[in-house]
């Protein structure tokens, strides 16, 4: 009785510290891991770099302003001579001397090349969002994978849980049925065998749900106690058509907008190049100050001037050897590879793209399927129950039904996520992955 009595605490509290468990949501998962993951603070701080470059401290369209100053101290000892042959001689003749300068330089035409640069540098910058855009639904992949494989052992977790439980009921059974001598030590030893095999494998399920876990932690970017459950419900998006989703594919992409986003950086990589055909016309400025005090033996006893000085330069490398031509001629070369990766892409991405459908349709199908195999297999196992009880059926017959169950209940959750994880392949490729919806 007191037996009894403990295992029903124990279980209570089981029951208890289930309902106790923090459950992470897929939005909170998506929440923490865009805030955490240390691959998107890289590739935020990466967009933050592509900012500074944009700015317009970086283009060259502003004057360069710089300030010298000096100041000189020379002691010798002269001699001059006189052109009527007269010398004096000093000893000690110090020369002292000061300067100061600020000066203004400013490129007024450089042949566009500073406009070009600066349209490249945004375009990069451009390129740098799409990065990081690929960064985060990579990372949604990424967690979706780890989050789904955390549901689907969890659920396996679950119905082993049960197994273990019916199985131990059939030993307690088994053991009763010996004493009273209504069956053989064979079907004890039957049950305790199944019990034992069924406990190894629950436990081994619930090692790696642990370290599915702490796998998803590291995707998170947390360091988060596995003790936290996951929604296990899925539900499906609608997804029209395949001609739908490849018109989606097509526009939004991410990899294909990198590749077009390479083709008009190249575009003004040789726009730039030719602006070296071009002359180049400067202006540089100055406001200087000078003071000097010489000894008895200089003509003048020193000599203080300050004044503006302005001025320009044009200056045109009329033939540079060719430098310019061959960097032309190789950024047109570049150009077209972009455009010929472009038509790969497309290419690749349709091929993809028809796989991952295909597989998605057929995958939905194995699901119903399997929901209606799950739907037979308990009906079967529950009529070999009672069968079982009435002793009506073999141990063999009811391992058999029991075993059907398990495992068309995990086959049921395979299908279940693949289907799932294949329609978040198809968003991805179609550059809709960042608004699916939980």
């Amino acid at each position: 009785m007191r037996t009894k009595k403990s295992i029903g605490i124990i279980a209570l509290l089981f029951s208890y510290s289930l309902i106790a468990q923090e459950i992470l949501t897929k939005k909170e998962a998506v929440e923490i891991a865009l805030k955490n993951n240390y691959g998107i603070q890289i590739a935020n701080n990466n967009v933050k770099v592509s900012t500074n470059n944009t700015k317009i401290y970086n283009t060259g369209f502003l004057p360069t302003i710089s300030t010298t100053a000096g100041a000189n101290y020379r002691n010798e000892n002269q001699e001059i001579t006189r052109q009527d042959g007269n010398t004096t001689s000093v000893e000690g003749a110090v020369t002292k001397s000061y300067n100061a300068s600020v000066n203004l330089n400013y490129t007024i035409f450089d042949g566009l090349g500073r406009k070009y640069n600066y349209q490249r540098l945004k375009e990069t910058y451009n390129l740098t969002k799409l990065e990081a855009r690929e960064t985060i639904e990579n990372t949604y992949l990424q967690l979706f994978n780890l989050y789904f494989q955390v549901a689907r052992l969890t659920e396996n977790h679950q119905n082993l849980a049960e197994v273990l439980k019916i199985s131990k009921q059939r030993l307690k059974r088994a053991e009763y049925q010996y004493e009273y001598g209504q069956s053989s030590k064979l079907a004890v030893l039957n049950a305790k065998v199944d019990m034992n095999n069924d406990s190894i494998v629950f436990i081994s399920n619930k090692q790696q749900l642990l370290n599915a876990k702490r796998d998803l932690n590291i995707v998170l970017g947390v360091k988060k106690e596995v003790t936290y459950e996951v929604e296990t419900t899925v539900s499906f998006q609608e997804i029209k058509s395949f001609e739908d989703l490849y018109t989606k594919t097509k526009e939004n992409n991410v990899s294909l907008k990198q590749r077009k986003k390479n083709l008009a950086i190249n575009d003004l990589n040789i726009k730039f190049a030719k602006s070296n055909y071009l002359p180049r016309l400067d202006l540089t400025s100055s406001y200087n100050w000078n003071q000097s005090e010489n000894p008895s033996t200089s003509f003048l006893a020193g000599i203080n001037t300050n004044g503006l000085n302005a001025g320009l330069r044009l200056s045109w490398n009329v033939f540079d050897g060719g430098i310019t031509k061959t960097r032309v001629a190789n950024a047109k070369i570049a150009q077209e590879n972009q455009q010929i990766l472009i038509e790969q892409q497309q290419e690749t991405l349709r091929n993809t793209l028809k796989n991952n459908w295909e597989n998605y349709q057929n995958q939905l199908f194995v699901l119903k399927v399997q929901e209606e195999n799950v739907l037979t297999s308990q009906n079967n196992f529950d009529r070999t129950l009672e069968r079982f009880k009435l002793a009506r059926a073999t141990s063999i017959e009811f391992r058999q039904a029991q075993l059907n169950l398990l495992n068309n209940k995990a086959s049921l959750n395979n299908a279940k996520y693949n289907a799932k994880l294949l329609e978040i392949q198809l968003l991805q490729l179609s550059g809709d992955i960042l608004n699916m919806k939980f």
